[in-house]
């Protein structure tokens, strides 16, 4: 009985032993982790404390009970027999828990702090875990005795036949991944395809892109087709624009006249319309000699590309009633029509 005793108090003592070792290790490893994420600023130590955190209490008390349960009195020998199998299933288990949490939180961290990744990051831990869970479950059918060969070699043509049926789909996917990683385009911005479609993005899926137009129709583009299509981006690197406007003008006017009239128009259509935009001054150039009159362009800006409809209606607006009071002519075509009287 006294034998039972000490036995059962060796027992406690070993798990306790390893379990305040555990808590020790995960005390000190986070410690030291924190140090490095201070001095470093870095948020890449906070990941493997957040991973490492429960499980490696698990981690000692399994280690713990391999040690302390040969101890217990009277214990079945099947246990004793089957203990070390059941305990490295356990520690597998465990370990893919470790290993699925800290790559999703790297994935996580490195979404974070690198825009190209942000919108691929919740896929790829995705399908991380998911690899870590195949890997773990190979492992433990191979502890177990099961001849896992076969298997892997029947999901590997089971994989092949299926990326051949899914082909179209893994296309659109991948091109999806494509956009959300590099991100040549972002939800809100203003674009325009090279098929003439232009709009709003409002939503970018896996398999296609929705686009909004002004009239309030929406464009459904397949990502693959998108991927590698022409893209005006109207947001990159910034959503102000500039806004030309062609003008013509007769050759009978002063041009200098036409300089100063159009730029004082420009100036207060542009603060009236669009507000102060800072460091933006409009400006007007001669560039041909046309057939009816001289054209230039009047060069505005403003802070978004749909913008420039309003912005262009008004100057177009307040440039005529300016010109109609300075007595600068708009040129018109004019055809000279010769009657042949036989």
């Amino acid at each position: 009985m006294l034998q039972e005793f000490w036995d059962w108090l060796a027992f406690l003592l070993i798990l306790a032993g390893f379990l305040a070792a555990g808590a020790l290790a995960r005390l000190l490893l986070r410690t030291y982790l924190s140090r490095l994420a201070r001095r470093t600023g870095s948020r890449f130590y906070e990941v493997l404390p957040r991973g490492l955190g429960t499980p490696l209490l698990l981690i000692f008390l399994l280690v713990g009970l391999g040690y302390a349960l040969p101890r217990v009195p009277n214990l079945p020998p099947e246990v004793t027999e089957h203990l070390p199998l059941l305990l490295s299933l356990l520690l597998t288990l465990v370990g893919a828990v470790v290993a699925a949490r800290i790559l999703s939180g790297l994935v996580e961290h490195y979404g974070a702090t690198r825009p190209p990744l942000r919108g691929a990051a919740p896929l790829l831990s995705r399908a991380l875990k998911a690899l870590v869970a195949f890997v773990a479950l190979i492992v433990v059918l191979n502890a177990l005795g099961i001849n896992v060969t076969a298997l892997v070699a029947g999901l590997g043509v089971a994989g092949i036949a299926l990326a051949f049926a899914l082909q179209e789909t893994l296309s659109q996917f991948f091109a999806g991944l494509y956009l959300m990683s590099e991100r040549p385009i972002r939800v809100g911005d203003y674009i325009r395809l090279d098929s003439g479609e232009e709009g709003y993005v409002v939503e970018i899926g896996w398999r296609s892109t929705r686009i909004r137009q002004l009239s309030n129709d929406l464009v459904i583009v397949p990502n693959s087709k998108l991927a590698g299509s022409r893209i005006i981006n109207f947001y990159l690197p910034d959503p102000q624009t500039a806004c030309p406007v062609e003008v013509e003008v007769s050759y009978g006017s002063d041009l200098e006249k036409v300089e100063r009239v159009t730029v004082e128009v420009a100036r207060e259509v542009l603060r009236r319309v669009e507000g102060e935009i800072p460091g933006f001054e409009p400006y007007l150039r001669y560039h041909t000699f046309g057939e009816h009159g001289i054209r230039f362009t009047v060069v505005l800006r403003v802070k978004e590309y749909t913008d420039r409809h309003r912005l262009i209606h008004e100057f177009i607006k307040e440039l005529h009633r300016r010109y109609r009071e300075e007595g600068i002519e708009i040129p018109f075509p004019v055809r000279t029509v010769y009657v042949r009287r036989e």
